[in-house]
């Protein structure tokens, strides 16, 4: 009770603080579906993950690396909506966790480069997330945000102004064709599909700020 209260409180602060900074513009949350899902999401800023959980219509839960749960205060306020992931050294059972997590209908969070792209532009997805879709079957929402790399660029300490956009693009469904395949390949293929939908995201939004 105490930490929902205490996350919608959190979620409007973050939503204010970026409309009033230089606007926020969020599309397509009716795209998010009951139940299971993954949001994936490309990965541009610090202010990604509090963003993507301000703006998404129920609350989520993130796969955060397991250095920031190191840290005492940070640990208490992230632990009731994250757990931990080892980016080097990935273990069954953070795979595990995320599956069951999913399949009792949380929004797993998950930004499939790993790591923020320094130059905005998409990188290759790492292998955590077609392993966690393709084992739990659930949908893949594909997210694009933009602008928070201007508001908060590498080494700042203050806030910039500038417009932020979060979209949600269609979901992605498990291709049940892929069952005859190659498990690696398979696997490949669901992964260039989702990092190509928020590619088409990514040139939709250029073509209508152009």
């Amino acid at each position: 009770m105490f930490f929902g209260t205490f996350y919608n409180l959190s979620a409007l602060l973050i939503r204010s603080v970026f409309r009033i900074n230089g606007g926020l513009t969020v599309k397509g949350q009716e795209n998010i579906p009951e139940g299971g899902v993954i949001i994936a999401s490309n990965h541009i800023s610090y202010l990604d993950p509090p963003l993507i959980g301000a703006v998404a219509p129920r609350r989520v839960t993130f796969m955060a690396r397991k250095g920031l749960f190191e840290i005492p205060v940070l640990r208490s306020i992230i632990k009731p909506a994250a757990f931990p992931v080892d980016r080097e050294k990935p273990r069954p059972s953070t795979i595990k966790e995320a599956i069951k997590r999913l399949r009792n209908g949380e929004l797993l969070v998950i930004f499939p480069e790993g790591s923020r792209s320094e130059t905005g532009e998409l990188q290759e997805a790492k292998r955590g997330i077609v392993m966690i879709a393709s084992m739990s079957k659930v949908p893949v929402v594909p997210a694009l945000i933009t602008g928070s790399n201007i508001v908060l660029p590498p080494k700042a300490r203050w806030l910039k102004r500038a417009n932020i956009s979060v979209t949600f693009g269609n979901p992605l469904y498990y291709d049940s064709s892929d069952k005859g395949e190659n498990k690696h390949n398979a696997q490949e293929k669901l992964s260039e599909r989702i990092m190509a939908a928020i590619g088409e995201l990514k040139k939709t939004h250029e073509n209508n700020d152009s």
